[in-house]
């Protein structure tokens, strides 16, 4: 196996720097979008063969050192018992969670039961790759999935789940800790069925002040951090907008701490210390750029970064207009300055 990614994860020298996309099975490839105009998303996400075939497809054409399960944060969420809608405008909860007697309602599926076809994918990517790079299995954090189930979708003020966490803060609790226990089984199946490393995204953390996010997150994550270790994979903790929250993360004992683009990643190298691996950092945007600049860009972090214990990655998900070709470029470019960097002759 290429193990660069495991390597780098545990802050192990590597012949170069591993690379992956969030977001890499997705929109912006014309063989994904081949199979997405055939079948709903939720539907794909449900189907082992489809949701293997699309994972596999960017490692085949980008040459990445990782293939991401295609599949949704919000899947467990639905095995919990509450309607899920997922369209093109983003996901939908009919009948969000609003009340104490709400969350009673939710159950704590067993995940084999409610979501084994997450594990089966898993089994048949590993099967279609030979195990020639690792899977990474992933899930939301409790705030993120909760945001979506109190606001009933996506939202700009998060006014919602703020007001319950503020107001009925017990609720809010109850509601985190059942997502929680939902959540940790959901990993360890992935991970019985062959991811060798796990991502939680806090994707909406960042709308949380470092007081709140200390208060009503950490827990959660620690506790999910920490259960998840001890199987022996290394766990990747990421959110967006989160530079502030960077000391509350390593706190939760995660191997790796994903950066977006707001912060140099040098700068969160200082914050973090040397004990934690890091991930990113390129702005998504950036695949727009001129490919001599977009070459300037992947030095640039690649030389903030060091070479050990650095996953490039974007600051967030690779977007739906991205040309296939930029994203070819990026990775070797990655792969060629990483080589270079361990020699110190990167400039």
């Amino acid at each position: 196996m290429n193990d660069r990614l495991l390597r780098a994860a545990r802050r192990q020298p590597t012949d170069t720097t591993p690379v992956w996309l969030m977001r890499q099975a997705g929109r912006y490839l014309p063989e994904y979008r081949a199979i997405r105009g055939n079948i709903a998303f939720l539907d794909l996400c449900k189907h082992p063969d489809l949701a293997a075939e699309v994972t596999v497809q960017p490692v085949t054409r980008l040459g990445v050192d990782a293939a991401i399960i295609f599949s949704d944060i919000l899947i467990p969420v639905e095995a919990m018992g509450i309607e899920l809608e997922l369209g093109d405008k983003g996901p939908h909860f009919p009948n969000p969670v609003r009340t104490a007697a709400d969350i009673d309602k939710l159950g704590v599926p067993d995940p084999v039961q409610g979501t084994g076809f997450v594990a089966e994918a898993i089994r048949r990517t590993r099967k279609a790759l030979n195990d020639s790079v690792p899977v990474i299995g992933f899930a939301g954090a409790p705030f993120t999935l909760a945001a979506y189930m109190v606001e009933g979708g996506g939202s700009k003020s998060y006014i919602l789940i703020k007001r319950l966490m503020f107001e009925q803060p017990e609720v809010a609790h109850r509601l985190f800790k059942k997502l929680t226990d939902t959540l940790i089984p959901y990993l360890k199946m992935q991970v019985e069925a062959g991811a060798s490393i796990v991502q939680i995204f806090d994707s909406w953390g960042g709308e949380l002040s470092p007081w709140d996010y200390e208060r009503f997150c950490i827990p959660y994550l620690t506790r999910m951090v920490s259960e998840l270790k001890a199987t022996g994979v290394p766990v990747i903790v990421f959110g967006v907008g989160m530079s502030t929250h960077l000391p509350l993360l390593k706190r939760t004992g995660a191997d790796v701490i994903g950066l977006d683009w707001t912060m140099p990643m040098d700068e969160g190298r200082k914050v973090l210390g040397p004990d934690v691996a890091v991930q990113g950092n390129l702005d998504p945007l950036h695949l727009f750029l001129p490919r001599e600049e977009l070459d300037g860009r992947v030095r640039d972090i690649l030389l903030r970064a060091g070479p050990v214990g650095h996953i490039f990655n974007l600051g967030h998900g690779i977007l739906p207009p991205t040309d296939p070709e930029a994203a070819k470029f990026l990775v070797d470019a990655v792969h060629k300055h990483g080589v270079a960097l361990r020699q110190g002759t990167l400039k």
